[in-house]
């Protein structure tokens, strides 16, 4: 079984391309993810890890993800090679996202200035099961 569970402080905003085959939009960035354990006497500790994602889920997090903001990623881990120009070849390993998610508290003052969209993306939100309702304002509330 390959699956990955990360969460962690974005280094850099996405970055955003498309492949040349299919036209297909590519998000990457990097999250810092901090090791579980302390040394004593010592500063914490953070590994830094290479993330993409692709489609649907790459464009959320292009547009959402910021650097600074802690998210959670689930996906699998890809090795991948390839030889550059001058025919040494590189070596990557990366985690492929199947499901991205904001993990930060929601601030005060950004209920005013913030957009209908779920807090999640992927392809089910623990606590959405099947709600098909979206609430924008505490007047549509059935209560």
């Amino acid at each position: 079984m390959n699956k990955v569970i990360l969460m962690g402080r974005l280094t850099r905003d996405p970055e955003v391309r498309y492949t040349q085959t299919n036209n297909t939009l590519v998000a990457s960035f990097s999250l810092a993810v901090n090791r579980r354990f302390v040394r004593q006497g010592e500063e914490r500790q953070a590994d830094f890890i290479n993330i993409v994602a692709w489609s649907k889920l790459g464009e959320f997090c292009s547009k959402y993800f910021k650097k600074g903001q802690q998210v959670g990623v689930i996906g699998r881990i890809q090795t991948r090679t390839w030889d550059d120009d001058q025919g040494t070849k590189h070596y990557v390993t990366e985690v492929v996202a199947e499901e991205a998610y904001f993990a930060d508290s929601k601030r005060e003052g950004d209920v005013a200035n913030s957009t209908n969209f779920e807090n999640t993306f992927g392809d089910t939100a623990p606590g959405n099961m099947g709600a098909d309702f979206e609430v924008s304002s505490s007047d549509d509330l059935p209560f």
